[in-house]
Formats: structure tokens, sequence, C-alpha cells
């Protein structure tokens, strides 16, 4: 893999670290009736998490630690907040993936992105839903509001 895509890797892994840690607090806060959902999306950033640091540690790429904490893009108190948490979650999981994919020169690496920023944008909508917005999805997955 070259630099470029290491660096977008790196990244994207920074983001799935965070998001790992921000589906706890979205977990503390969620409706009972969200639980599933809640759980699936944590246990998908984990999983892209653990994949992203093997996939960087077999290019021989020191990958980027977990931080000992992180900071909310607003207050989280209730059950929506929880959920517009989890659906900015995804947002930002698929500009992060938006990057990989955009200076992925491997085609396997370019998958894994499309895979990934995927998987946000069907997860972001999910959240959406479930918060009755209207439309549920974006029409740019991964790009910049």
């Amino acid at each position: 893999m070259t630099k470029t895509e290491n660096e977008a890797l790196a990244e994207a892994l920074a983001v799935e670290h965070g998001s790992v840690f921000a589906y706890g607090v979205v977990a503390a806060f969620a409706s009972p009736e969200r639980a599933t959902l809640v759980l699936e999306g944590l246990a998908a950033h984990r999983s892209r998490r653990d994949f992203t640091t093997s996939v960087l540690q077999e290019a021989g790429v020191e990958p980027p630690v977990a931080a000992a904490g992180y900071a909310m893009p607003f207050p989280v108190t209730d059950p929506i907040a929880a959920a517009q948490l989890a659906a900015q979650i995804e947002v930002d999981a698929a500009i992060a993936w938006r990057g990989v994919v955009e200076h992925a020169e491997i085609a396997e690496v370019r998958r894994m992105g499309l895979a990934a920023m995927n998987d946000a944008a069907t997860r972001e909508a999910h959240w959406r839903i479930a918060l009755g917005e209207d439309p549920a999805t974006r029409a740019f997955p991964g790009q910049p509001a």
C-alpha cells in the first residue's frame, strides 16, 4: 500500500476508535427499543476497527491507538440526543471512509473503503428513520455537509 493509502486508513481507524467510544454514550441514553440497533452499530465499528488495525499492521504501519476519552459534539442526555449522536457517528464514519476511497490506489483498499462507507450510510439511515426524519438518506454519503 502507498503512504497516502496508509494515512487515509489510519485516519479512518482514528474515527472508528471514536465511534466505538461514542456508541458507549449512545448505549447509556438510547431508548430500550433501539438496543438492537445500538448493539449492531457498536459491533460493526469494533469489527471495522479491529480489521483496519490488522491491515495497517500487516502493511508495517503502526496503527493509531484510541484516546482515553472523546468529546461528544453535543450534550447527550436523553434517547433523542442518543439517536442523533448515533446518526452523527455514522456521518463521520462515512466521511472518513470516503477519504480512503478517494486515496486508494489498490482495488482491495478501495473495496474496503466503499464497503465501510456503504455500511455507515445504511446505519445512518436506520437512525434517521428512528428519529422520524424524511428523507432518511443522503444523496451522497460520505460527503461533508
